[in-house]
């Protein structure tokens, strides 16, 4: 919620009152990019290996996964600057590399697996080679984000979020178990095993992911930039009730979009493959192949559509995350509202990180088998990142009057504490396994 000093602003100068839709934007987008591919591949891993068991986990991520997205969002439309850039003004290169380091290998490795699973799941639909549609898949993501005004490929974005709820018209084609399934959600069922442990470490590295992070906070100050008129809130403090009020309810709404989906992944899985034995998953294209003699050819389209417009969603999304972070880092001229002769090494970084993922699926390497480790690494790097990120936001000389509320702070703090007894849990029974 905005501070009171943020609600004592006149709101003469907020702008016209707009519709639900248009008022949601880079919030949405991040919460559907958090549901990608790869994503899909950890939740249906879960939901085949542990049935309902974990369904309680994007019920407790909700809360964290909003304050975080929250805060890194406030520090991009308040400062003007992303996560990296601020890392990079305010904290020494010691602690600013090695996190934009982790965040550029993780996010190559995710394009990789995301632009294969698309490929294999468009051949599970119609057939011919999936290699081909992997590079089509590729060069059509590398292209648009070059080429295509911020505007109009920030609405495409946008609308590009509607395909999540194929999961749950997948959820509607099954028989559900309803009050077994709320007992399981609403009553965490906890156990010691390396497995279990691990699993729930690689479930929050998907969704309470430093890509996210650092995306949000760059869109917001893409879209102060792009929009006539509108300053970082620290130099334009009239602007800020009606920002933080639109900012609140645009991420509140990603995020809830994100773990309905997270949930409706993790049910099918585990009503269809777990209930039937399937225990071993890999891939997302896997579990879609895995649901159609179970679950039956609605549900495996729907699952495989699922899969190619979420991968189209979110492989931007990491790339563009990635070269946010390097760009800010090494105070490069960088943003997707900048043509490329404006920004030649930001969109280079786009490009590498595109190629890289892309040769990755033909290089002998698998990135399927890094995938859900890519997603523990997440976890590890999200910890110590959640920590500076809520120092730099409680900080008067880096947020001014904008320093965030009590309320962000304590769940803020909370998520850094699970995330990071998450993580020692894990290393300490790593042995066990």
């Amino acid at each position: 919620m905005p501070s009171p000093k943020v609600a004592l602003v006149s709101r003469e100068t907020a702008p016209h009152r707009k519709g639900l839709w248009q008022r949601l934007g880079p919030g949405l987008v991040t919460g559907a990019a958090d549901d990608d591919p790869s994503g899909i591949g950890t939740y249906s891993q879960v939901g085949a290996q542990f049935g309902f068991a974990m369904l309680w986990t994007t019920l407790f991520s909700f809360p964290m996964m909003v304050s975080v997205q929250l805060i890194c969002a406030r520090i991009g439309r308040v400062t003007g600057e992303g996560i990296a850039g601020n890392l990079r003004r305010w904290y020494p290169v010691k602690v600013l590399f090695p996190i934009v380091t982790l965040l550029l290998i993780a996010n190559t490795i995710n394009i990789a697996a995301d632009l294969g699973a698309m490929g294999a799941a468009l051949q599970l639909m119609v057939g011919g080679p999936a290699a081909a549609y992997t590079i089509s898949f590729g060069i059509l993501s590398l292209l648009a984000q070059v080429y295509l005004p911020y505007r109009r490929y920030a609405r495409i974005l946008k609308w590009l979020s509607i395909v999540l709820f194929a999961y749950v018209a997948t959820v509607f084609s099954l028989a559900i178990p309803w009050k077994e399934v709320a007992v399981n959600a609403l009553l965490p069922t906890l156990s010691l095993r390396s497995k279990y442990v691990t699993a729930v470490v690689a479930i929050f590295g998907t969704t309470i992911s430093p890509y996210l992070f650092f995306w949000q906070a760059s869109q917001e100050v893409e879209d102060q930039e792009a929009a006539a008129g509108e300053q970082p809130l620290i130099r334009a403090p009239k602007q800020a009730a009606a920002q933080l009020e639109r900012i609140e309810l645009d991420t509140y709404v990603g995020m809830g979009v994100s773990n309905l989906v997270a949930f409706c992944i993790i049910l099918t899985t585990a009503i269809t493959l777990h209930s039937h034995g399937i225990q071993n998953i890999a891939t997302a294209a896997q579990a879609a192949e895995a649901l159609r003699p179970i679950a039956g050819r609605f549900a495996f389209i729907i699952f495989s559509i699922g899969i190619i417009g979420t991968g189209l969603l979110a492989v931007p999304v990491l790339a563009g995350s990635a070269a946010y972070g390097v760009a800010e880092a090494m105070h490069w001229t960088f943003g997707l509202n900048r043509k490329l002769a404006q920004a030649t090494k930001f969109y280079a970084i786009i490009a590498a990180a595109m190629m890289i993922g892309l040769a990755m699926n033909f290089a002998g390497v698998d990135p399927i088998q890094a995938l859900f480790w890519t997603a523990v690494v997440n976890g590890v790097v999200a910890a110590p990142l959640i920590v500076v990120i809520m120092l730099m936001s409680s900080q008067l000389r880096v947020m001014g009057q904008f320093v965030i509320s009590v309320r962000l702070k304590v769940v803020g703090w909370l998520t850094a504490a699970f995330m990071t007894a998450s993580v020692i849990a894990m290393f300490v029974l790593w042995p066990r396994a």
